[in-house]
Order: structure tokens, then sequence, then C-alpha cells
């Protein structure tokens, strides 16, 4: 780079008004969420728009700073960038106070910061310093690996802080990875995988004919692994007359099956599906060896590998998760009752924003807000102030200029010749998207919450500094 390049004369103007618009927004949502009758002045930092406003000016002069430094720099240093921020989270997990059962947060001095969100944009940098070499090609079990373990090694050291929100946001690479080449069966697998552990969680109780081994989630959760391997066949190897067969045959014998079942005899209808099932994989198996294609044998590895995780669902449920998160998705998925516990705080956001109508009850005059009636409402829950004060079409055009946002960044990204710029663009365009979507989806209640704050809305230092550095050094 010229030693008398000018960062902020290139810079996209239109990513940084946005950027400043959605962090006024949100400065005035803040307050509007936090205001108490004590306050006295918008900018007191003994109060939560204070503080906001103090790290505001902190991210801006950050954002500075970014602008005038040597962008290979980011290139240069990405991977001592990686190894230090893993290292602080270790030191985190031992060192730091419990909050809320969370071990997340440093303190320093009077402040307090959270490495996990700074790890976000670091690991970002690491994928794209390692995906642009020359001699890096995302094929292989070898690059698949080294990729994988980048993304995970800061997951799991955040999964032990009891950060498991924090943790789920580095699953947003996968658009990066998807549009480097990563093979759409693979976010189609992860696709699979969430729909077969909600089908058989939530029908785990439901037994079939009396049998306690026989829940009918799994007996579902079969039929639609087969389904699907049809479809993979369809798919993948174009072959009609295998697809006819394990159609026909697996059709009969389902029905003949459950026929069986419900009228002569009550029987066990899941083990019989098991046989039918492992019966499908090992004629693929056979044909992959007269063939000699290797897609039946992958389509056969699926079913078996299907089989087994749908067979391990309720022991992760029930062993793996913790508690309260098994309540959260026990209430989303209407298996439980819970309006003054674990499902709280969304009934509350659900009450805020339909109050807020079509206009909103105005800045400053939100009930549900000025009473407090939704817990963490100045930050994961954010977007239920938004709802309640500015109503549907303040929402409305939140949502569009996070959309214009969003849609910025996948323009400039792939402009880029820079393959290092591009790879860390659209690491950029995944961590807020993620973001975005599951943030909402908790607040009405379309994902379980896990805690992850609306990019420059919510209250947060840590977050919207991170956020800042995120979008900055990508500008």
């Amino acid at each position: 780079m010229p030693s008398n390049f000018n960062a902020f004369k290139y810079v996209d103007k239109w990513s940084i008004l946005l950027y400043l618009v959605l962090v006024t927004f949100g400065l005035l949502n803040i307050y509007g969420a936090s205001v108490t009758e004590m306050q006295t002045s918008f900018f007191d930092i003994s109060y939560r728009s204070g503080m906001q406003f103090l790290w505001i000016g902190v991210s801006f002069v950050a954002a500075g700073a970014i602008m005038l430094t040597n962008s290979r720099l980011y290139s240069t240093f990405a991977i001592l960038f990686y190894v230090f921020i893993i290292l602080l989270l270790i030191l985190t997990v031992f060192i730091a106070p419990d909050i809320k059962g969370s071990r997340s947060w440093l303190p320093i001095g009077p402040f307090s910061l959270q490495p996990a969100e700074f790890a976000k944009f670091i690991t970002a940098l690491m994928l794209a310093k390692i995906m642009s070499r020359q001699t890096f090609r995302l094929e292989g079990f070898k690059s698949y690996a080294i990729v994988s373990g980048i993304i995970l090694l800061p997951m799991l050291i955040i999964i032990m802080q009891k950060e498991t929100g924090s943790a789920l946001v580095f699953t947003s690479f996968i658009f990066m990875l998807f549009r480097e080449g990563l093979p759409g069966i693979i976010p189609l697998i992860g696709i699979i995988a969430v729909a077969l552990f909600i089908i058989d969680i939530r029908l785990s109780t439901v037994h079939m004919f009396g049998f306690e081994e026989a829940p009918l989630g799994f007996y579902i959760g079969i039929i639609c692994i087969l389904l699907i391997a049809i479809a993979m066949l369809f798919r993948y190897t174009k072959n009609r007359k295998a697809i006819i067969w394990i159609s026909s045959i697996a059709s009969a014998l389902f029905i003949i099956i459950y026929l069986i079942a419900q009228f002569i005899v009550p029987i066990n209808v899941v083990y019989p599906a098991i046989v039918i099932a492992i019966g499908v994989a090992i004629y693929l198996i056979v044909l992959a060896g007269l063939t000699w294609k290797r897609n039946y044998l992958l389509i056969a590895t699926f079913i078996i590998s299907a089989m087994a995780f749908c067979y391990s669902c309720e022991y992760i449920f029930e062993n793996v998760l913790e508690n309260h998160q098994r309540t959260r998705i026990e209430v989303m998925l209407g298996m439980t009752e819970d309006p003054t516990g674990a499902g709280y705080n969304v009934n509350q956001a659900k009450i805020a924003i339909g109050s807020g109508g079509l206009w909103g009850k105005g800045f400053l005059e939100g009930t549900q807000t000025k009473l407090k009636y939704v817990p963490e409402q100045d930050t994961d829950f954010i977007f239920c102030t938004i709802g309640e004060e500015w109503g549907f079409v303040g929402c409305t055009m939140v949502l569009l200029v996070y959309l214009t946002f969003l849609f910025r960044l996948i323009f400039l990204a792939e402009r880029q010749q820079d393959k290092f710029v591009r790879i860390y663009g659209y690491g950029v365009f995944g961590i807020f998207t993620f973001h975005l979507i599951i943030n909402i989806g908790m607040v009405i209640g379309l994902v379980p919450v896990i805690g992850i704050p609306l990019p420059f809305f919510s209250y947060g230092g840590s977050s919207l500094l991170s956020f800042t550095l995120l979008l900055f050094i990508f500008l």
C-alpha cells in the first residue's frame, strides 16, 4: 500500500452511513429501555445510555485508528492475534468471576470485557489468512480438518465458559465456507440434523401401540431418513431402477407392518423400521461394489449415521444439555407451558411487541418497557423495545436497514480481487446475519433463548466495540 494512501477517501461511505444509523437508533432505544425517573441526563455514565454513549465514542476512535493502519497488518499478524485470543479465552475460564452462571467476563478496572466477542472477528481473520494461501484448496480431509480446528477450538473454550450462545455464532462461518467451495450437501446435512433432532425430541413422549421403546419421533425420523436417501439417489446417481425398487419395497413393508400392528397384533414397529433402513443401506453398499460408484456408499453411510444420530437425540437432550437449555427447548417446541419461568421473557417480549401496534406508542411511551416487564430489555431483548415504541413500521424500517447493510457487505466482498479480503468479508457477513436472525428469532419465540446481542442495538461495550472492529477491519 502506498504511504500516502487515504483510507477515508476510498472507504465505502454507504456502509459507514448504515453503521451510524444503526448505532444512533440503537442508542435511542437503549435510553428508552433503561431510562428511570432518577436519570436527569441522557449522557450520565452512571446509567446505561450514558455508558453506551461512552462506548460509542471508544468505538469511533477504534474505527478511526483502523482506518489509519496499513491493511496488510491484519493478514500479517492474523495468526498471532488468533494465538493471543485463544490464550485469553483459556485464561478467562479460570480467572473470570461467575456472573449469572457464566465465566466469560474479565474485569478491567471499572469495566468488564468479554473476550468471546473479539474471538469472532479474530477467528474470521485467521480463516482468511489460512484459506487465502495459494496452496490451500477447500477439498479433502486435511483442509476440512484445518478449517474445522480453527473454528472449533474457540467454540469449545467458550462453551467451557458457559456461553453457549456466543459459541454457536461460530457456526455462521458456514456462509463463508459455502462461498469458497464447501459442497452444498454439508450445510444441508446440518439442517437435516436439526430437523431430526426437533422431530425426535418433540414426539419422544408419544409411544406407538403402547410400547415405551417405540417413540413416534424415532419412527418418523427413520421414514424421513429414507425419503432423504431416495432424494439423494435421484440427485447424485440418477439410477431410476434403484429408486423405484427402494421406494416400492420400503413403502410396502412400512404399510404392511403398520396394518399388522394396528389391526392384527400390537407389535413394536420401530424394530422392523430399523431393519428396513439397514436393508436399504446394505443394498446400496452392494450397488457400490458392483458399479464402483462411491455415491451409493456415501448415501448408505448417511442412512446409518443419521439413524445413529436420531437414536442418540434423546440421550443428548437428557444428559448433555443443561437443565435451563432443555427447559427453553421444551417451551419453544410447546412440550411444556412455563409462562412465569423459562417462557417468561419471550411471552413478555411478545406482549410488548404486540402492544406497539402499527405505529407504536411513541418514544419513551412504552408501558411494558417503563414498568420493566421484560428482563434484559436493553440487551438481548432490545427488539421488543423497538416493537413497543416504534410499532410494526419501526420494526420493518430497522429490518430494512439491516438487510441493506448485509447486502452491502456481500456486494463489497464479491468485488474484491484479494482472496483474503473476500473470505474475511463473507465471515463478517455470516456473523452479522447469524446475530440478526437468532436475536430477533428468540425475541419472537421462533428459536430458543440463547442470549446473543442484536448488533449495534443491544447494550454492551464489548459487543459494540467488537462489531465495530469486525466491520471497519473489512472496510
